[in-house]
């Protein structure tokens, strides 16, 4: 019986191909971190049939840019505050420019 296409999902960015055990290795951390960083509600990793935590690329990222802000002695509260921050800001200048493409100054 053929499988049903699935594309290419670990091109995804948003698909959850690692365990907790993975993603901390590959950042350098530990799972109780990346436990810390969905209670801080920066990351939510979505769960297996199993109920186990999986997270994408694009949230291992986040947690990475997580980890050197701690590491760089900033508190997780702040350290996740900033990241939604930057995030924010990083899509509103998306939008601008978007904006100004569209609408170009008339003069």
């Amino acid at each position: 019986m053929p499988r049903p296409e699935t594309g290419n999902r670990f091109d995804d960015d948003d698909y959850p191909a690692y365990t907790v055990g993975a993603a901390a290795e590959m950042i350098g951390t530990t799972p109780a971190f990346l436990r810390a960083l969905g209670e801080a509600k920066l990351i939510k990793p979505l769960r297996s049939e199993g109920g186990h935590r999986r997270y994408s690329r694009y949230q291992l990222r986040i947690a990475a840019r997580a980890r050197e802000l701690v590491d760089e002695g900033t508190p997780i509260e702040s350290a996740c505050r900033i990241i939604i921050l930057e995030d924010q800001l990083e899509e509103a200048q998306r939008i601008n420019e978007e904006l100004r493409a569209a609408n170009p100054p008339q003069t």
